[in-house]
């Protein structure tokens, strides 16, 4: 064994370094890949991931290798999710330049020196639209896709108030499966689990009808499981296609019991996790959300029964007072009502007997003077009577005295007036009578020179005939 001839480690990936830059160098290739376990570190700008290539129709994977993207490459990448809207991230199909380069402590190094924009979805996102296309095409009676929520016929179950029957679906050797069982059993409210296993391989796009096949398994028990937990470790992106697969969706979106996820996936939502009722990240996910709904329960029926003892607590102190202060309202109005009532007859007794008294009293006063006004009042109507008579016969004498004067002065008075418009008085004061025709003359408007006139005076009449007439504004009569 010594005489062996050997190298040293060195020595070999030495000569792996030479044949591979003999080959490599300065070149450059367009590779067509999906993108897998991608990593970015902030601080530095890199990019770490897998490409993987896949059989066209089988979907196994036929290559895989890990890459990095630093400096230009990184900078080409936050290029390509400016101008394409897509996140450099898993499951994404691109087109990119990169370089092959072997170092001797870290190994074969894919670099990415640049990305096509044209390719903005992956392989494997094509599938998986394409997978959920086809459910919502063929399955259209229990799955249909409303905005960006899958509505299923299994996510549209009632879940139990309380969880506590479970059928669990995983790997039997999965450490996921362990951390779900301890994190159940080790719960901090004490709740107790009836836990049944349906052990089967959770990886690889082909053993999905084994995955189905437990699901029927679970059905046919005819056990009334409270739900049905699918589980798995972590893993890269690829060991969750048996996840995406048709057949799994279609099983889980029909399934008469809810079916609660965790796959163990961070970063992306399988077609399963869209199927089922309750879609957690991990194991230990799924065991807390458990938990927690039962202690929502737990919480809700606490809460009540403060609520319950608090409020009967309260209302029987309510009624208590009330009944308490009715009783002395009771007590203390019925006295106060007899005391009242009590005064209130006194008071009307006391009324009755003073008005009647006073009402008596007045009546007969009453009855005293109308009696003395009916004896003297004759007496004194026939005295006023005769006192009016005497008035007005006195009156009658004095005013017919008074009314024969004040005639006798007015007759006097007329006659003076008579006997001053008489025409003999009116000719004695220098008037003088015209008369024409037999008429006599007031205005001078008819007589014209040569008119025949008659004119009286006092003591005699006189015959003229007027030679001239002298029209004059001045009557010169003012005495």
């Amino acid at each position: 064994m010594t005489d062996t001839s050997f190298i040293k480690l060195s020595a070999l990936t030495g000569k792996i370094q030479q044949a591979l830059h003999s080959v490599f160098a300065e070149q450059t290739y367009w590779v067509v890949a999906d993108v897998t376990n991608h990593s970015f570190y902030q601080q530095k700008g890199y990019h770490y991931f897998d490409l993987v290539e896949k059989e066209e129709h089988a979907g196994g994977i036929v290559a895989k290798v890990s890459a990095v993207a630093w400096g230009n490459g990184a900078v080409r990448i936050k290029e390509f999710e400016i101008v394409t809207g897509q996140p450099f991230k898993n499951d994404i199909h691109v087109l990119i330049r990169v370089s092959v380069s072997y170092h001797q402590v870290h190994g074969l190094q894919i670099t990415l020196l640049d990305i096509d924009t044209a390719f903005t979805v992956g392989l494997l996102e094509q599938q998986k639209q394409q997978t959920l296309l086809r459910l919502t095409t063929e399955c259209a009676d229990f799955i249909r896709k409303a905005g960006d929520r899958y509505i299923t016929r299994n996510n549209q179950l009632p879940l139990h108030a309380v969880i506590q029957r479970l059928a669990i679906i995983t790997s039997g050797n999965s450490a996921g499966y362990q951390d779900f069982r301890h994190t159940l059993e080790h719960n901090h409210f004490g709740y107790t689990f009836i836990i049944d296993n349906y052990f089967t391989v959770v990886q690889g796009e082909t053993k999905a009808e084994l995955v189905q096949q437990r699901l029927i398994d679970v059905y046919n028990s005819q056990v009334p499981y409270d739900a049905v937990v699918i589980i798995r470790g972590g893993g890269a992106q690829t060991d969750f296609l048996i996840f995406d697969t048709f057949i799994l969706g279609r099983a889980v979106a029909k399934f008469p019991i809810p079916v609660i996820t965790g796959i163990g996936h961070q970063k992306n939502e399988t077609i399963t996790d869209m199927m089922a009722h309750t879609a957690t990240k991990t194991p230990t996910k799924a065991a807390e959300w458990i938990i927690a709904h039962n202690r929502n329960f737990e919480e809700a029926v606490i809460s009540m029964q403060q609520n319950i003892l608090i409020r009967s607590q309260q209302l029987l102190s309510n009624h208590f007072q009330q009944l308490s202060l009715l009783n002395n309202t009771v007590i203390n109005q019925s006295r106060t009502l007899l005391a009242n009532h009590k005064e209130d007859l006194h008071a009307c007794k006391n009324v009755v007997l003073h008005t009647a008294s006073s009402i008596l009293l007045n009546r007969h006063r009453e009855l005293i003077a109308v009696s003395n006004g009916v004896l003297q009042r004759p007496r004194i109507t026939v005295s006023n009577r005769l006192n009016d008579l005497s008035n007005i016969v006195a009156n009658f004498r004095s005013f017919s005295r008074m009314y024969m004067q004040t005639k006798r002065g007015q007759l006097t008075h007329y006659d003076a007036l008579i006997k001053l418009m008489s025409p003999a008085a009116i000719l004695k004061r220098g008037f003088a009578i015209i008369y024409r025709d037999g008429h006599i003359i007031t205005n001078a408007k008819s007589l014209q020179p040569g008119s025949h006139i008659k004119v009286v005076l006092p003591d005699a009449s006189l015959e003229a005939t007027i030679t001239e007439k002298n029209i004059t504004h001045e009557p010169g009569t003012d005495i």
